[in-house]
């Protein structure tokens, strides 16, 4: 199995940058899964371990893309109306059973398989065109074909979607529904994935309490733990909830290496600080390694990263908007890399800003904002009312974020900026 270096996630100096950090994650993480073949039914979602090539051309052969009538070209007037007989039935799954004649007309439906022609089976010698069905009047057993229509209209050439020999998929790809269907139209039953990255997740404090228990005085409910392990069941790791662990370091610790010995990535948010109850920190470094990447963002405080032996393990702040942002940016593409993904960038979309803001230089702010229509067309991002970084409701209420670069210091209502929506990282 493939492992992470020792101390990568290492970094002194100036804060970092996003791209820089981006960029990083990039040169250290990949896949630490074996792979493991499940039927193309069991595939969506899944990461594949290994390239797809298509055996044969899709279509395997040349078929109508309509119903209607299989003609030769040549045998059409060009400044009348043509008339030919009907002389056979060409069906979906029931090819005709002889060669099509010059000067006949076949009744042809979407689907069906183009009949080869008396003077062979290359392009010349067999019915190239067809006439739509509404584009025809039947008279008696004939059909009456109007003129105008092009060589070749409403035909699908056989290997138009996949060439045989094609490389249809490429590894490190996650499986949509359509990369399931291109998979089932070449043929695959079965597909090369890599097995689901383990994550193991669980929060630390003793004022923390489980969602429909009581709370004491000076007690809150934990959020994070199941925010954090939504996203990742989203991303389709087999996630394992660590529950609440308290303020005490022995615990911490041995849960902690208890983990690592069956996980590939650890999480917690909160508890990497330096008070005298914030065990997180000295548990990881008692048996591995932590480092404190101090990012040049907003929200978020430092993005704690480390290990535990070989495994890889994430401190996310303890505020619940700025966890949630920095695992949308930061580690979700940790985890796709290290679950065997490539393709872990999500896509920014621009839109204009209906707000005015003000920002540090040389600093990355994520802006939580909805959308909404502009009067003459496009969409509007329309800054959420409150922007602190432990107001959850702004995520729930918003569509995503408004991404705003290290060396913007004001921002203008009309300008177009970078809209990241929740729907690109969430899953």
């Amino acid at each position: 199995m493939p492992q992470l270096t020792d101390d990568c996630f290492a970094h002194g100096g100036p804060m970092m940058t996003t791209a820089e950090a981006l960029a990083r994650i990039g040169d250290i993480a990949a896949a630490v899964t074996d792979s493991e073949t499940v039927p193309l039914a069991a595939a969506a979602g899944r990461i594949l371990a290994a390239d797809v090539t298509a055996e044969g051309q899709v279509p395997p052969h040349d078929n109508s893309a309509v119903d209607g009538y299989a003609v030769y070209f040549d045998d059409l007037h060009s400044d009348g109306e043509t008339r030919l007989p009907v002389t056979g039935r060409i069906t979906a799954g029931h090819p005709l059973d002889r060669p099509a004649r010059r000067g006949e007309a076949l009744r042809i439906f979407t689907g069906a398989a183009m009949p080869p022609g008396d003077d062979g089976d290359g392009p010349e010698g067999r019915p190239d065109t067809i006439m739509m069905q509404e584009d025809c009047r039947e008279d008696g057993g004939d059909v009456i074909i109007m003129p105008g229509i092009k060589r070749g209209s409403n035909r699908r050439s056989a290997g138009e979607d996949i060439a045989a020999g094609s490389t249809i998929l490429t590894r490190g790809r996650r499986l949509k529904p359509a990369d399931v269907g291109l998979a089932a139209s070449a043929g695959r039953a079965t597909l090369d994935v890599y097995k689901p990255l383990r994550a193991a997740v669980f929060s630390t404090g003793d004022e923390l309490r489980e969602p429909g228990d009581d709370l004491v005085p000076g007690a809150i409910y934990d959020a994070n733990r199941y925010a954090l392990s939504a996203l990742l069941d989203a991303l389709g790791c087999a996630v394992t909830d660590l529950g609440i662990l308290p303020d005490d370091l022995a615990t911490v610790r041995d849960a902690l290496g208890a983990a690592a010995a069956n996980h590939d990535v650890l999480f917690t948010s909160g508890g990497v600080s330096v008070g005298d109850e914030d065990h997180v920190k000295a548990a990881v470094e008692a048996q591995g390694s932590l480092h404190f990447w101090r990012l040049a963002i907003k929200p978020g405080r430092p993005l704690a990263l480390g290990q535990i032996a070989q495994v890889p393990f994430v401190g996310l702040p303890g505020n619940p908007a700025a966890a949630m942002v920095t695992f949308m940016r930061f580690a979700r593409p940790l985890v796709l890399r290290l679950a065997g993904a490539t393709e872990v960038e999500p896509v920014l979309y621009r839109v204009r800003a209906d707000f005015d803001h003000k920002k540090k230089l040389d600093r990355r702010e994520w802006v939580r904002a909805r959308l909404a229509p502009l009067a003459g067309g496009g969409l509007a991002a329309v800054k959420f009312s409150r922007e602190g970084a432990g107001i959850l409701s702004s995520l729930v209420d918003s569509d995503g974020l408004v991404e705003l670069p290290e060396d913007m210091t004001e921002l203008a209502k009309g300008t177009m900026v970078d809209f990241l929506p929740f729907n690109e990282v969430s899953g």
